[in-house]
């Protein structure tokens, strides 16, 4: 009988994957920081007396809870690289983390409306200094995470270039290949839900020191739920734009315009050749896959087609099939 697993060649699809990413180790930091940060204000604000204190305990509560997802997820997706489950790698569990924490940042903020109208409807009486100090405390904790965080993006056209030089192919015209792989952690969606998971912490607690701060000079305890609502509205923005980029990731929208059309222009040029089909998705942070058909009245291999993609295009994983259209007439 024909083990048909022996007709098969193995190809590695990690794709970097299975090394650890610089996020991870930084939304561990984060998330042990939040989680002491979080004892502390719930516990000062029910010795205290103080709403807001206590809500932005337990929005970073929420929110560590929101880290450990993106935490899981790098993990996960290092651990599982070689899983040949996975087509093409567990790139988009990155994708898929930021797309959680998206819906948590939602969820935390209609919890943050939910609350300015219990603060609004029941007021309580608070000792404005001991949790005004507390809430700064607060701010600062979040400002060094936001650091932490921060710290992993690169600046602008900033990127790392591993080869793979790995070939085979399918058949006389199907061409399957590894590329230059870009990394850009701009792209790392579960970095940028675990940032903005501590940028709304920062924020909650800047809100938390303007209601205090209110109620203590001037007595304007109804500004306590009406900033709470701005803050509420600002976490949406965050959020909105965040499930917009993930799920685009998730559901292999296709590359910008400007990538595709950087990529025909090298393959096929003014050499008359056509791509009558193309096909450009992300497949992990700052990875892109890619599937050409090429028609041609004199066309060349599919591995030299190939060998036209420009080396700093993010393209880690190519398939190029040719259609002779000499031999159709």
């Amino acid at each position: 009988m024909v083990n048909h697993s022996d007709l098969l060649i193995h190809e590695d699809h990690t794709f970097g994957q299975d090394q650890p990413r610089g996020g991870e180790s930084r939304t561990l930091i984060v998330i042990l920081l939040t989680l002491v940060m979080m004892a502390v204000e719930i516990a000062a604000g029910l010795a205290y007396g103080s709403m807001a204190l206590l809500a932005d305990g337990l929005h970073m509560g929420s929110h560590a809870a929101a880290l450990m997802i993106s935490y899981f997820a790098y993990v996960y997706a290092r651990r599982r690289a070689t899983d040949e489950q996975f087509s093409f790698g567990t790139g988009k569990v990155n994708a898929l983390g930021g797309f959680a924490g998206g819906l948590l940042l939602v969820q935390f903020a209609l919890f943050m409306v939910w609350e300015s109208g219990e603060r609004l409807l029941h007021p309580v009486p608070i000792r404005f200094e001991m949790a005004l100090v507390v809430a700064v405390v607060g701010l600062v904790v979040n400002g060094l995470s936001a650091l932490v965080l921060g710290h992993s993006h690169p600046t602008p056209g900033g990127h790392h270039t591993h080869d793979h030089g790995k070939h085979h192919h399918h058949g006389e015209h199907h061409h399957h290949d590894h590329g230059a792989h870009t990394d850009d952690p701009s792209h790392d969606h579960n970095l940028r839900a675990a940032y903005f998971h501590v940028l709304a912490d920062a924020l909650t607690s800047v809100l938390a020191i303007l209601a205090l701060v209110a109620g203590m000079v001037w007595g304007l305890v109804w500004l306590d739920p009406l900033i709470g609502v701005l803050g509420a509205i600002v976490v949406l923005r965050w959020s909105q734009g965040l499930l917009k980029v993930t799920a685009g990731v998730l559901l292999d929208h296709q590359a910008p315009e400007s990538l595709r059309f950087e990529l025909v222009d090298a393959i096929v040029g003014d050499s008359g050749d056509l791509v009558a089909d193309l096909h450009v998705w992300l497949i992990g942070p700052g990875i892109y896959a890619a599937e050409l058909v090429i028609t041609s009245e004199n066309p060349r291999s599919p591995a030299d087609y190939k060998r036209r993609i420009p080396p700093h295009l993010p393209i880690l994983h190519t398939t190029v099939e040719v259609h002779d259209l000499s031999q159709l007439a």
